[in-house]
């Protein structure tokens, strides 16, 4: 069976779980590209937020200059975090819309039963397959979703981490 004879066998449910999927996909392999450039430029990127942070905290305090560094930091790091949550999301949602579709597949199937008994196995088993198909496309989105949101949250740490000690290096 092919792979596009599962997602109409699944319904209306796996054409969704097919799009977060690929919306999915996208923000990861964008933001994985964006993390990895940012990582290669980071003593760049520090000295752009330290030249910041230095024109906005002339004649300060040291506790002054480190907290505006900070909010410097914190707001570069905002953007590049931005996407992850839909990611996180996608992850969280799809094995509910999985068990949606489960729900919906059992009931089509208890449905069909009840209307024509247990003469016809082969309805009864369509229903049945429906749910099995979305559970299974549920978890195939959440996974890799669950997993991918991890690594670059991961990554965007450990870059967090290294731009810091290169920007308080440079602003102290």
């Amino acid at each position: 069976m092919r792979v596009i004879d599962y997602i109409e066998q699944g319904g209306v449910i796996m054409y969704i779980l097919l799009a977060l999927n690929i919306i999915g996909f996208a923000i990861m392999i964008s933001k994985f590209f964006i993390l990895t450039k940012e990582s290669k430029r980071s003593s760049q990127v520090a000295n752009e937020l330290s030249d910041r942070v230095k024109t906005v905290t002339k004649d300060s305090d040291t506790n002054t200059i480190i907290e505006i560094a900070k909010q410097e930091l914190s707001n570069h790091i905002a953007g590049l975090e931005k996407g992850l949550n839909t990611v996180k999301i996608i992850a969280s949602i799809s094995p509910l819309l999985g068990l949606l579709g489960t729900v919906i597949g059992v009931l089509v199937a208890f449905k069909v039963m009840s209307q024509t008994g247990l003469n016809n196995p082969a309805s009864f088993a369509q229903g049945i397959s429906m749910a099995l198909i979305t559970t299974v496309g549920g978890m195939i989105v959440a996974i890799p979703h669950y997993i991918g949101h991890n690594y670059l949250i991961g990554m965007v740490d450990q870059f967090e981490t290294r731009l810091e000690k290169e920007l308080l290096s440079d602003v102290l």
